[in-house]
């Protein structure tokens, strides 16, 4: 039974969907068609988060001082003294509203940009292949909201009390840049959703064949030192 399931599906769902072969230019046309609706799509969104860029700097605001507490649902505060937010150029608190305003469009319009990727490259996968960048494609998208909502909830305000908790024992007075936070918290936000990717990109790869135990030993090295050039890049 599980063999004729199997081959129903490889004949009737997924070989169907295979097209066929296309010339480069229409590879590239398809691209072009495919970015610009994600850059439109975007765009929209980020209209909408930059009107309300305010009240979402206010919302990352919350981790500075505050923890959240599991079992009550709620955040409590902390017995770090009031922190002040400076800005040392005209320009820096709007910059800093468009950073997060792009931040939080790009978070929101993960699933609408997962599509648009996943009808570009459809077409060149063959059925078995389909069958796992499918469902990969939506949970990638709630693993990078795990990831962020993790990192909001749980480790961006252990750090952060951490570290201004060491400054102020140190004999330093909190002031910190609004370019600053935003830039640290943002780059906690978007690191700690990556990393909440890289199993399933593993496992993705690992189904099509493209690495296996063996290679991953030998290149862990290597592995390594791109998640820290990304890192630092992400950073800046």
């Amino acid at each position: 039974m599980l063999n004729k399931l199997n081959r129903w599906l490889q004949d009737s769902v997924f070989k169907p969907l295979e097209d066929k072969k296309m010339p480069v230019m229409e590879h590239l046309v398809e691209f072009q068609v495919r970015l610009t609706r994600a850059v439109i799509g975007l765009a929209v969104v980020f209209m909408g988060t930059f009107f309300y860029a305010d009240a979402l700097v206010k919302w990352l605001r919350v981790p500075l001082q505050n923890m959240f507490v599991p079992s009550q649902l709620a955040w409590e505060p902390t017995d770090l003294p009031t922190v002040p937010f400076v800005f040392l150029a005209p320009a820096e608190a709007l910059w800093q509203n468009v950073k997060v305003a792009g931040l939080f469009a790009v978070v929101l319009a993960m699933p609408y940009l997962l599509v648009e990727i996943w009808r570009f490259v459809v077409p060149g996968l063959h059925a078995q292949e389909r069958r796992f960048v499918g469902p990969f494609v939506c949970v990638s998208t709630l693993a990078f909201y795990a990831g962020v909502g993790f990192s909001f909830f749980f480790v961006l305000p252990f750090a952060l009390n951490f570290l201004i908790s060491y400054g102020v024992n140190a004999g330093f007075v909190p002031q910190i840049s609004i370019a600053q936070y935003v830039g640290f918290a943002l780059w906690f936000l978007t690191v700690f959703g990556l990393i909440f990717e890289v199993p399933l990109a593993i496992t993705l790869m690992a189904k099509l064949g493209w690495v296996d135990a063996p290679v991953l030993i030998q290149y862990w090295k290597w592995a390594l030192l791109g998640s820290f050039i990304m890192t630092r890049l992400i950073k800046c």
